[in-house]
């Protein structure tokens, strides 16, 4: 047998996605382990192969490809433990990270206080030399400068540096020879270079981009290092692929260079699986939501892709590289109510997390969480939990539902309206241990008429790791105004990096007749501020058609600021050239789900009280056990249907029926939409 698997290590649960060639997927659960997430991944190998009866080491020797995603660099950033770092850059701009763009993140908040850069004052060495916006040199890179700097760096102990040259993306020259004496004199540190980081104009988000890269380096390196030596013992022989922010996957030697890439690996995969389970339904647009223990994702998909930022932040550090829009907030199942100083009850951002846990886990855990709300409302079994807490608090277990499910509508709200799309025309996706429980209430809030719990809901993003393509994006500055662009330079430079994706992929063993290339270009109305991404097809610039080019612009400024301005005839202005490479994996095929006509009564396995949200009331509905439902049954709401990794909730605002990939299509009946 010859196994693929997805792993997605996240705060609480470790999550694998077994495929064997035969077609059959399997999913597991382990705990995470925060003080080394290679722990849990061994750990998780090891309970697949214990289903199996065999050693984790026959196991390993089995399996020819490993896709994994991390929460490492994230968690690098979060809790401040990346590398000791330097900054390389030109004098007279080393407080820019400080600076930042000038602009304050709260206009009217008079106490807030400027995030700690990564890199503190000491460590940030100015270099003279400079070049103007075009390349040209102004002043001589003085070598001596960086000599001292470096050696400074040296006796500091840093582990990491990063160079960033004022417009080097213009010219790397100066930032090439910065690297070379660097390399001389700290041979073992981690260097992050600008112009092979991020070559594109706004010195901030380019300084921004290069430190966090640098700070998250050594972390990652460490722990790829970590994880493939311990592979490797376990008699691991396959491929090991790398989630990566895009929502592509790439070799761990090509993430390591560019660790930063990485900073959103864990739910980068979500939407890759969830949209593959919406095409049964002929829906290639989706909002896919993932409630896990900690946190609660939203990504929005459409025509098959998801959505994607060029820039963003973490922690408010900005980062400007390719990334899912993805909307974390801290509501998980794990999260903890709390009443603040008013008598409100707030949920998150605080989590039990893996250790202690809900307190219903009995694993010390005292403060109540979403689960313990759920518990306590009769969505869980106790029969599932070694310890079930007696609680008599059914009205403060209501509020922590409702509280939550509100705060997961916002989440919504931000990948859908605010990209100025409604998200009644979107199917809701629902994904993670918890998410099932409150997708009703979630869709019944937002007037979303259709709901989707995948059969792998709760590892969904392991699931999607499979699914997904490597990719690599490239971005290059090229600042003109369209109409009169040197649109044989501008194709010269679209070529070059076409050339770069797919000599990278075919290192990773893509050839030329599996890879795909999108150009697009970062647009804006001259004298805007802010400029929209465009794909662009390629022939378009080979024909000069400004015409055709500027339409596709009007149109998607038109749908994410509700106007343009085509009629004003307002010139356009080119900022950025970009390249999206992509090779096409071979993926698995997921399984189908026998036939079992409407009746789902072989599945009944009894009555349970459980509180029914639209009633505000408790009242007895029937629980289904969901591995013994098959396609075509047919569930009113209220009922449960219950998993051994998920229940899901279906509320009397709704009926469920099984698909034929075995997911829970919810639907909302006639005249139940609107909030409560």
């Amino acid at each position: 047998m010859r196994y693929k698997i997805g792993i997605d290590v996240g705060g609480t649960f470790t999550d694998l996605f077994l495929w064997s060639p035969a077609g059959a997927v399997e999913t597991f659960k382990v705990l995470s382990t925060p003080e080394d997430p290679s722990i849990g991944v061994l750990d998780g190998l090891a309970a697949i192969a214990e289903s199996k009866g065999e050693s984790r080491e026959a196991l390993a020797a089995q399996v020819t490809t490993i896709v994994h995603g991390t929460t490492v660099t994230t968690n690098a950033v979060l809790t401040r433990g990346g590398a000791k770092t330097g900054l390389i850059t030109t004098t007279g701009v080393r407080d820019a990270l400080e600076m930042r763009r000038g602009i304050r993140e709260e206009q009217y908040n008079n106490r807030l206080r400027n995030v700690v850069p990564l890199v503190p004052r000491r460590l940030r060495r100015p270099v003279r030399g400079r070049l103007d916006h075009a390349g040209a040199e102004l002043l001589p890179l003085a070598e001596d400068d960086v000599r001292a700097a470096a050696s400074l760096l040296k006796q500091e102990g840093c582990a990491a540096v990063a160079v960033c040259l004022m417009n080097a993306f213009a010219n790397p020259a100066h930032e090439k020879r910065v690297t070379a004496i660097v390399r001389a004199v700290l041979p073992g540190a981690y260097l992050s270079v600008s112009t092979e980081v991020l070559p594109t104009i706004r010195f901030y988000n380019r300084a921004s981009t290069t430190v966090l890269n640098a700070y998250v380096g050594p972390v990652f390196g460490a722990y790829m290092q970590n994880l493939a030596s311990r592979l490797k013992e376990v008699g691991f022989r396959g491929v090991l692929l790398i989630m990566q922010s895009n929502g592509g996957v790439a070799l761990p030697e090509v993430t390591a260079q560019h660790a930063a890439s990485t900073l959103l690996s864990g739910p980068a995969a979500g939407p890759r699986a969830g949209v593959a389970y919406a095409l049964e339904h002929g829906r290639s647009d989706a909002v896919v939501v993932d409630m896990g223990g900690t946190s609660f994702d939203a990504s929005l998909v459409q025509k098959g892709e998801a959505a994607l930022n060029n820039e963003g932040e973490i922690d408010r550090l900005r980062i400007a590289l390719p990334m899912l829009a993805i909307t974390t907030i801290g509501a998980g199942g794990g999260s903890i109510g709390w009443v603040d100083e008013g008598g409100l009850l707030n949920m998150g951002p605080q989590s039990a997390g893996a250790r202690p846990g809900p307190a219903c886990y009995g694993r010390s855990g005292e403060l109540a969480t979403c689960t313990d709300a759920d518990l306590q409302l009769g969505y869980l079994d106790p029969a599932y939990f070694a310890w079930p807490l007696a609680l008599d608090v059914d009205e403060a277990a209501a509020g922590i539902y409702r509280v939550i499910n509100t705060n997961m509508a916002h989440g919504v709200r931000e990948v859908t309206v605010k990209r100025g799309l409604d998200p009644r025309a979107f199917p809701l996706v629902v994904a993670g241990g918890a998410g099932a429980l409150h997708a009703c209430m979630i869709a019944r809030e937002l007037e979303i008429p259709t709901l989707l719990v995948p059969p792998t809901a709760s590892v969904l993003c392991a699931a999607g790791m499979l699914l997904s393509d490597l990719q690599h994006d490239f971005v290059r500055s090229f600042v003109t105004p369209l109409a009169s662009a040197d649109w044989r330079a501008l194709l010269c430079l679209v070529d070059e990096m076409t050339a770069a994706g797919g000599s990278q992929l075919e290192v990773e063993g893509i050839p030329p007749e599996r890879a795909t290339h999108q150009a697009a270009l970062d647009l804006r109305y001259v004298k805007q501020y802010h400029e929209v991404t465009v794909p662009v097809p390629r022939a378009a610039i080979e024909r000069a058609d400004l015409e055709a080019i500027a339409a596709l612009f009007h149109a998607r400024h038109n749908q994410l600021y509700g106007y343009d301005l085509a009629a004003e005839g307002t010139p356009l202005e080119l900022i950025n050239v970009r390249v999206k490479s992509v090779g096409l994996a071979e993926k698995p095929a997921l399984p189908r789900l026998a036939a079992g006509g409407a009746d789902p009564g072989a599945a009944l396995k009894g009555k349970r009280r459980v509180f029914l949200p639209e009633r505000s009331a408790f009242g007895e509905a029937p629980v289904y056990d969901g591995h013994r439902l098959r396609a075509g049954n047919v569930i009113p709401g209220p009922a449960l249907i219950e998993r051994t990794d998920t229940t899901i909730f279906v509320s009397e605002s709704f009926s469920a029926r099984v698909d034929g990939l075995g997911s829970c299509v919810l639907t909302a009946c006639a005249g139940s939409g609107g909030n409560e």
